[in-house]
């Protein structure tokens, strides 16, 4: 650690000078706010938006600790690595903007080192529907605090991989997924995720793929199966409306990805002819 790593300003707290939150934002007027006010403790915030109309930069530039950066989006892995390049520690915790550290995850940060153990650390998440938590969700937990020296983005499907390079570790206290925006923005990005993972799941080699995936390219199974795990296996039926809402949503999310795999299919017999 540097001499003015060590040397911490007054009621700075250790994280603030070692790790550097990176934020991707494109219309996120409806997250960013919640987002950045749960990491008020770090010296210097990373946006990186691609250029949004909303209110997006004018929220982000009323946090003095946020540097903003606009770049043109092309895909998910340059984005971040383009971030990652920006920040000004070694370490960086990679937030989506819908993403609310919890207040013991904020604590747990607040006293942490870097140390050669691991080269990053995964968080669990608490996915919300409208700020109400769910019981359990599909959502996987995910790398978001790493070395950027050990540590890179690359392309897979519709989001991106971060490559780790060395042992990994996992932060104890979880972070909420809470997406706030319609759900007209919402089905708007599924039709684009569902382009990019059918290209992906048609360009793969059988041998490579899980049995998600296997079952998706045989196309009907995937959206019913996904609402009786969603349902059943992941008790969102234990939740209310939450629950009800976010299965309807995996499972339409799954139906839109069957329909481009079935469209595929279709156009591919036509070029036959």
């Amino acid at each position: 650690m540097s001499a003015a790593q060590e040397q911490l300003p007054q009621n700075a707290t250790r994280a603030s000078s070692v790790i550097t939150p990176l934020i991707l934002t494109y219309n996120e007027a409806p997250n960013i706010r919640r987002t950045l006010e749960k990491l008020s403790w770090a010296g210097d915030i990373v946006v990186v938006d691609s250029f949004s109309h909303d209110q997006t930069p004018e929220i982000v530039r009323s946090f003095p600790t946020v540097r903003l950066l606009q770049r043109t989006f092309d895909e998910h892995a340059p984005q971040w690595n383009f971030g990652v390049a920006a920040c000004s520690s070694d370490w960086v915790l990679a937030l989506d903007a819908d993403y609310v550290l919890s207040d013991e995850l904020v604590a747990e940060l607040k006293e942490w080192t870097p140390n050669r153990e691991a080269s990053a650390y995964f968080a669990q998440f608490i996915y919300c529907i409208h700020g109400r938590p769910l019981r359990g969700s599909l959502y996987p937990s995910r790398a978001v605090l790493f070395d950027r020296r050990n540590c890179r983005y690359v392309q897979d499907g519709h989001t991106q991989t971060l490559q780790i390079k060395g042992p990994s570790g996992c932060l104890k206290n979880p972070i909420y997924h809470d997406d706030r925006k319609s759900l007209a923005r919402w089905l708007w990005s599924q039709d684009r995720y569902a382009e990019l993972e059918a290209d992906k799941l048609l360009s793969a080699s059988p041998g490579t793929l899980r049995l998600p995936d296997r079952l998706r390219l045989r196309i009907w199974p995937a959206p019913f199966l996904i609402l009786f795990y969603t349902l059943f296996v992941r008790r969102a039926l234990l939740g209310g409306w939450p629950g009800w809402y976010y299965a309807l949503q995996r499972t339409v999310a799954e139906s839109i990805l069957s329909l481009k795999l079935a469209e595929r299919r279709l156009l591919g017999k036509r070029n036959e002819k």
